[in-house]
């Protein structure tokens, strides 16, 4: 479990600093623009990033299904090779995804309007830059970004009901025991895959909410996921308050006269 949690602080970390740094300089900056290679790439690396993401969060849910549901077979089942071979796997379909997203784009004839009405490069906004019909281009978003996490997240909907229904009809307390276990994933896989369902479901059409889930997914959620697996670990939890302890108690001796 927290092999698979340390690698998805990793990729968290790079989804919030992919398109960071240029927004950051944009605030600052009169002149807001964006070259075509860098906007290509920020296209890549976000769908690299949330293809990776999506693949190792239904793995965590697997994990977790198996600790609930087959405990004793758990360190047989998930071992290291396990693990590493399905935090492979998501890059490799990270790879892959942001691959084909771009096969189409960067071969579009861009010659119209070149403002993209975003705070980075997201590519609903960038295909309807085109000048040729982008109706199959949308189709094509919709079945590759938006239907798949829309299909992932429903798997995941019912890989949590699998587990509470199993706890719940082997322990009395079972139900609530598993709900706080699995409370803190499935936090994060309701931030991270509600404004990707929304956006990529509909990229058609154009809502003001637009903005704010992009920035949400792709910065704060990355954010929180950390404060949110950290609020749920003992473990981590019993540290921090024996740091502050210790921290509190360093100060009042330093204050000692």
């Amino acid at each position: 479990m927290y092999f698979l949690l340390g690698n998805l602080s990793f990729i968290d970390m790079s989804l919030a600093s992919f398109a960071t740094p240029k927004m950051i300089a944009d605030f600052l900056s009169e002149h807001k623009g964006i070259s075509f290679e860098g906007c290509m790439t920020q296209i890549f690396f976000l769908h690299l990033l949330g293809g990776a993401e999506i693949v190792l969060l239904i793995s965590m849910s697997f994990d977790r299904c198996v600790a609930i549901c087959k405990p004793l077979r758990y360190l047989t089942i998930m071992s290291r090779r396990m693990c590493v071979g399905l935090v492979i796997l998501s890059w490799i379909v990270g790879i892959f995804h942001a691959l084909s997203q771009l096969a189409f784009t960067v071969n579009l004839p861009f010659c119209g309007p070149n403002e993209v009405d975003s705070f980075f490069c997201d590519l609903p906004l960038v295909i309807k830059l085109a000048c040729v019909d982008t109706y199959i281009l949308g189709v094509f978003m919709i079945s590759t970004s938006g239907m798949i996490a829309l299909v992932c997240f429903i798997l995941l909907v019912i890989s949590y009901t699998i587990i509470l229904i199993t706890v719940r009809q082997h322990s009395s307390g079972g139900s609530s025991k598993a709900l706080t276990t699995c409370s803190a994933h499935f936090t994060v896989v309701t931030l991270f895959f509600g404004p990707c369902i929304f956006i990529y479901v509909w990229p058609f059409t154009n809502f003001p909410i637009d903005k704010v889930l992009s920035v949400f997914y792709t910065i704060f959620t990355p954010l929180l996921n950390p404060v949110i697996y950290t609020l749920r670990n003992k473990d981590v939890k019993y540290s921090m308050r024996k740091l502050s302890s210790h921290i509190f108690k360093s100060r009042k001796t330093d204050h000692t006269p």
